[in-house]
């Protein structure tokens, strides 16, 4: 489920505002004006009023801007937007019509809270004072009390959402993994983050040299039409110095990645991929004793961003893709040469648009990555990319490896290996189910976006890992977060 569309093109009115008067230089003198002039007049559109529309609104520019919606800030770029939240008409435990309304009254006594109290045809919870222990659910000889949960808070893998006594939802920072499919469930987008737009967009006009960087999950979510080329050019035409294809730090990552598998395998270790910063969340955060096990080698975005600034130092490097967990990699995991910024898809069109720049159909031309690079987008992309390079290097590719994608299985494999009773050696995770193609801020992850995809990649050259990396001054930087 996601938004209703109309609540997702004023986000993306905001975000094109904001972009707007940061190109102007005008953003921090009139951002406060934002709300009544993208709310004008009196009748409300979204909401149930103009007023709890601008403040919506209000904290949404906050966050284009990158900082807190409100005066407390955890820590965490995701941000529940209460006014819009308490629109959320579910509350957890409901009593439906098959109530009897039964003599013994079984749910009454079953409630420590007194949140069950008798109706006049029914008994009736007050969500204020119920703490979905579920026991009245349970006590029920007519399983009349059923369990409505919102479906931010079921699509969290790992059980980060709740609600506060006023109904509202909370994320605890200290479980959020930032895998941000909450974002993508709400229906009344309640849920934002802290983008980095204004930051990019203040990089270009200071004069910098500021590089724009694809994720290798872009081909085909434009169309079959627009290239790595297209691409090139509508971020030139924006400001950018120049464009790079992650796919090439893609296969730095799986050259580093496989060195350390390889000799993993002969002491007999286990290891896990650290591509995916949902996924290092989620062992960091909720299976630490694995976290020795989480390959050293940095990930596409980071060995991209360590060879532009090895190449031209002092350069601005931003990282464009649907993760959002990209942004926690850099702000949370704080690794050292990594990518200065990393923005949505929703956020550099914003920039697009403010500038009126547009994509372009443009031939596919340009290729810095294998195909194998490219095809680190897709769940099992990484550890295929690993045995090739091995395969390619003389080493064999016997490796067993399971490759897991979505909350779910990532747990899965986890737990398993937490208990010693993993069957693979080595663990591909990826926090999105069927990969980073299809992440929360995707722009079209459906089946013909899919083809889109694999047309564009059906034009990519055959060269090798080996082939395409022999260019790249592997020695002016590490691919490693540690020396060895």
């Amino acid at each position: 489920m996601r938004a209703d569309e109309s609540i997702l093109d004023l986000r993306r009115q905001v975000m094109y505002e904001v972009a707007k008067l940061a190109f102007a230089g005008r953003l921090e003198e009139e951002y406060e004006f934002l709300p009544e002039k993208i709310i004008s007049g009196t009748r409300p559109t979204y909401r149930c009023c103009v007023y709890k529309e601008r403040e919506i609104v209000r904290r949404r520019v906050r966050l284009c801007m990158g900082k807190p919606q409100g005066p407390e800030d955890d820590g965490n770029l995701l941000q529940v937007i209460e006014p819009a939240c308490a629109d959320c008409p579910i509350s957890s435990y409901v009593v439906t019509n098959n109530c009897q309304n039964c003599v013994g009254k079984s749910c009454i006594k079953s409630c420590r809270f007194g949140a069950i109290t008798p109706g006049r045809k029914q008994s009736e919870i007050d969500p204020n004072k119920c703490r979905e222990c579920g026991m009245c659910a349970k006590a029920c000889p007519y399983n009349a009390i059923v369990h409505l949960q919102r479906p931010c808070k079921s699509s969290c893998p790992v059980g980060a959402l709740t609600y506060n006594e006023e109904g509202l939802s909370v994320i605890d920072e200290s479980k959020c993994i930032r895998c941000g499919q909450c974002i993508i469930h709400c229906p009344f987008a309640a849920i934002g983050w802290k983008a980095m737009f204004v930051q990019v967009i203040e990089a270009i006009r200071s004069g910098r040299e500021v590089y724009a960087m694809c994720a290798p999950a872009t081909e085909g979510q434009f169309g079959k039409d627009i290239t790595m080329a297209s691409w090139k050019k509508a971020m030139k035409e924006v400001g950018f110095t120049d464009f790079v294809e992650v796919g090439l730090g893609a296969d730095l990552t799986t050259a580093a990645e496989a060195e350390e598998w390889y000799e993993a395998s002969q002491k007999g270790e286990m290891r896990t991929t650290s591509c995916c910063p949902g996924f290092v969340n989620m062992i960091q955060k909720h299976y630490p004793k694995l976290e020795k096990y989480i390959s050293t080698a940095v990930s596409p975005m980071c060995q991209a961003s360590r060879m532009l600034k090895a190449q031209h130092p002092g350069c601005v490097v931003v990282f464009i893709g649907p993760c959002l967990a990209k942004k926690s990699e850099i702000t949370d995991q704080k690794i050292e040469g990594n990518a200065d910024y990393a923005l949505s898809y929703s956020e550099i069109m914003a920039i697009m648009r403010a500038k009126n720049v547009e994509f372009e159909p443009v031939e596919n031309t340009v290729q810095e990555a294998s195909l194998y690079g490219k095809r680190y987008a897709t769940s099992g992309g990484v550890s295929n990319s690993v045995l090739e390079y091995l395969k390619e290097t003389g080493r064999g590719s016997d490796l067993k490896v399971a490759r897991v994608s979505g909350g779910a299985d990532c747990k899965k494999a986890l737990k398993m290996a937490e208990l010693g009773r993993l069957e693979e050696d080595f663990i591909e995770g990826m926090a999105c189910e069927g990969g980073c193609f299809y992440g929360p801020m995707s722009i079209d992850n459906s089946p013909k976006a899919v083809r889109n995809r694999n047309e564009l990649l059906s034009h990519a050259d055959g060269r090798t890992i080996v082939e395409n990396l022999a260019p790249v001054d592997r020695d002016s930087f590490s691919g490693y977060r540690t020396e060895e």
